[in-house]
């Protein structure tokens, strides 16, 4: 029983969790590119949502500002790289750094408890009175603090779990499909453009800063909102909520190429990298209930993410063995390849060089 409920987390979390797997994807596949700012932004998202609910403002509006604030991380760490010419990697590493302190800056403290305030009750006040009482510490307030998923659990009767999977369901349908929608028109096609090849993409007119610029902004946006939304469901929201996320968002989508491959369209691409992030909470789960120490969770991440980058190789040298003649290794395979390459060449320069009759 204990199991099916750890599953029944898993899954939830991991819907919620893999709209920061989008977003990781969009720098990591679309733009070919590692953005290291997705720890802070993640954490940014909890910390905004946090903040804005604790003061009264309503949990689904504070999506909305989570998602502006993820948005402008994104903005930061590409106006350095594509401005500042500094490298991408530094670039977001430094945005990671400052984030931490900004976060802190904005919840005021080091975590933010969405369950109750302590205070008096029934004192009515406007969301920016209790904002400026938040920050000089006398928000004078003792009611429960509702967010979307308990907002949900009261009315409907099904668990913050349950909400929190049907929520994220819900947001993940919608996001897919306005990326799919988006990546479809000129402004998507000129970002994919510019990942695939950036040279090229100038070449043809595009202004490739820009579009550097706007991937990493709806990226850390879409980061942001999953941390807003990861802070609502688990009703808090901390300072380093999103340390490792950048890790966590490789390995489920690797995990997700793995196991489903990409068969389909780009909306499939997009499925599989939620699916991953799915996958890769069931196996924590699953690796907790069998007694491993949570402590070693980091260990078993980068463990995935290498297995997981090491199948595809396994997999093609497979298929290439498969391929080999009976008695012919796989480096014979190779000089024969490349003996062929030769000799239509040879072939090819004997043939322009005989004289035109």
């Amino acid at each position: 029983m204990g199991i099916l409920l750890a599953m029944e987390g898993a899954v939830s979390q991991g819907i919620l969790w893999g709209l920061m797997t989008l977003g990781v994807y969009l720098t990591f596949r679309i733009l070919n590119i590692a953005d290291m700012t997705v720890d802070g932004s993640f954490a940014v998202g909890g910390a905004v949502t946090a903040v804005l609910i604790s003061c009264g403002m309503n949990p689904v509006l504070s999506l909305l500002f989570a998602f502006i604030m993820g948005t402008l991380t994104g903005l930061v760490t590409g106006f350095m790289n594509t401005k500042l010419k500094i490298n991408i990697l530094l670039a977001s590493i430094l945005t990671q750094i400052a984030l931490y302190s900004i976060n802190i800056r904005i919840m005021g403290k080091s975590n933010i408890p969405l369950l109750t305030l302590p205070g008096l009750e029934g004192e009515k006040r406007t969301f920016f009175q209790n904002l400026k009482s938040f920050y000089s510490g006398a928000l004078n307030r003792n009611v429960n603090i509702k967010t979307i998923m308990t907002s949900i659990s009261e009315r409907t009767g099904f668990s913050v779990t349950a909400a929190s999977l049907v929520v994220g369901i819900v947001i993940v349908v919608i996001i897919v499909a306005a990326m799919y929608w988006f990546f479809g028109t000129e402004i998507g096609s000129a970002i994919r453009a510019t990942g695939n090849n950036e040279h090229m993409a100038r070449a043809l007119g595009v202004n490739t800063d820009i579009a550097k610029i706007i991937g990493l902004m709806i990226s850390n946006g879409l980061v942001a909102l999953s941390g807003a939304l990861v802070a609502q469901s688990q009703g808090y929201a901390d300072v380093s909520m999103g340390t490792g996320a950048i890790v966590v968002g490789l390995a489920s989508i690797i995990i997700g190429e793995v196991i489903f491959g990409s068969h389909f369209g780009f909306w499939y691409k997009l499925l599989t990298a939620v699916l991953g992030s799915v996958i890769y909470r069931i196996v924590i789960a699953v690796v907790l209930q069998l007694g491993l120490k949570s402590t070693d969770l980091k260990l078993l991440t980068a463990l995935i993410v290498a297995v997981s980058l090491s199948v595809p190789v396994f997999k093609a040298k497979i298929e290439r063995r498969r391929r080999v003649l009976p008695g012919m290794n796989v480096n014979d395979e190779e000089n024969t390849r490349h003996a062929n390459v030769v000799k239509k060449h040879k072939d090819k320069e004997q043939l322009n060089g005989e004289p035109k009759c």
